[in-house]
């Protein structure tokens, strides 16, 4: 695998475009690109997030148990550096922010250490945003 991240592309559907452009771009401060009557392009820290307009489709997902938490099984986010995340994490509970799972350090001690943070986008759309104290743990088993 090459040493080098490509920007990864993801289209998800949303219930409204102007909630979603004041989620993603006014609270995440994610900037936008190309867009329609339809659908946004958002940079996600360097990634194309699209978000669809597509009433009804959008919902919140099943969960599954993770260390102890019911973690949203359709999610996307980014791995932000530990200060990044921290100050994220501030910037969402200051907003008032309601977390499925509140910033937390996972896997305390264990291969894959990370700190974590669940969230809905208006829509219903599970984000999850983490950061490791050591990036080579990402991959840990």
């Amino acid at each position: 695998m090459s040493n080098t991240t490509n920007p990864f592309h993801l289209a998800f559907p949303v219930n409204d475009l102007d909630e979603s452009y004041k989620f993603y771009h006014d609270l995440l401060g994610c900037e936008t690109g190309r867009s329609s009557d339809s659908w946004i392009d958002f940079n996600m820290w360097g990634h194309q997030v699209v978000a669809h307009l597509s009433p009804g489709e959008a919902k919140e997902s099943a969960i599954n148990a993770v260390d102890g938490h019911g973690v949203p099984v359709r999610h996307f986010g980014v791995i932000l550096d530990m200060e990044e995340w921290k100050a994220l994490a501030g910037k969402l509970q200051e907003g008032g922010i309601e977390f499925v799972i509140e910033p937390y350090i996972r896997f305390e001690g264990e291969p894959g250490e990370q700190a974590t943070m669940f969230f809905l986008d208006p829509s219903g759309n599970a984000l999850e945003f983490k950061a490791f104290a050591n990036k080579d743990q990402i991959f840990a088993t």
